[in-house]
């Protein structure tokens, strides 16, 4: 392991983030995301991603893709969680995939929590509801958040049923411990925002962040990238290696991310 990437993993890769440890995790994340961009913007006909699940959990406690991601955004770090901003976080197994948990699942995968974001739905239920079109669906599937057409109603919060939408109850600037971002916009008080699949970074041909930085702490194939209507993308490839899940697929939503059990 070379000593960039063991001084990454022991100030970001498995710490939480807080403001005693704001500026250093910033400056290892910063340096550990690609920031150049390369020949070309990506594109696909549909994206998705693919999550392996025992391979994530075998860091424990690992945040560098959350950390990584809320870096690279300007997301808030605000403790009180009725008013918590979040992109990307981690929520029990047994809440996450309610339908697939029995008594006898695996104790290693029961006990344990798994990282959620934005599901990027085919049929997203959140830009049915939302009455000025500030939540939309891109051709390539990434669905979109225009907070300057964001009005506060919250109905795609109440329309999401993965909880993956956060409401700016107050203004989020003064809570980015790490240092604004210059790259990404900073959100006000009364709007809405999640994940966008790092637009802004696909532009440059760069991956998201999380994809990128998780790879790099816990090793390639962590989380997968891709076109899922490429039959020959690597996300393709990796559903064809094992058996994967999605969140609460009975919905109807068909969301976009999946789980390698």
């Amino acid at each position: 392991m070379d000593g960039s990437r063991r001084a990454f993993l022991k100030t970001a890769g498995c710490a939480i983030l807080g403001a005693g440890l704001a500026a250093p995790i910033a400056r290892t994340v910063g340096g550990a995301v690609s920031a150049d961009a390369t020949p070309g913007e990506l594109k696909a006909g549909r994206w998705a991603i693919v999550v392996d699940v025992r391979k994530c959990l075998q860091r424990e406690n690992c945040r560098a893709c959350i950390d990584a991601c809320h870096v690279a955004h300007n997301v808030p770090l605000i403790k009180n969680p009725a008013h918590e901003i979040k992109w990307i976080w981690k929520e029990p197994f047994k809440d996450t995939f309610e339908a697939e948990a029995h008594p006898h699942l695996d104790k290693g995968l029961a006990g344990q929590h798994v990282l959620v974001l934005c599901n990027h739905c085919d049929n997203p239920p959140c830009v049915r509801v939302c009455p000025t079109k500030a939540t939309w669906k891109r051709a390539d599937g990434i669905v979109m958040m225009d907070q300057h057409r964001c009005i506060g109603c919250r109905y795609c919060i109440a329309g999401c049923p993965y909880g993956s939408r956060s409401f700016n109850w107050q203004d989020p600037r003064p809570f980015i411990t790490t240092g604004i971002k210059p790259e990404y916009p900073t959100r006000m008080k009364g709007v809405v925002e999640k994940c966008t699949f790092c637009t802004e970074r696909l532009l440059k041909g760069l991956a998201p962040a999380c994809v990128e930085v998780c790879n790099k702490v816990a090793g390639p194939g962590t989380m997968t990238f891709g076109d899922i209507r490429d039959p020959g993308s690597d996300v393709v490839r990796m559903l064809k290696t094992g058996f994967s899940i999605r969140r609460k697929p009975g919905l109807g939503t068909e969301p976009q991310i999946f789980y390698l059990v």
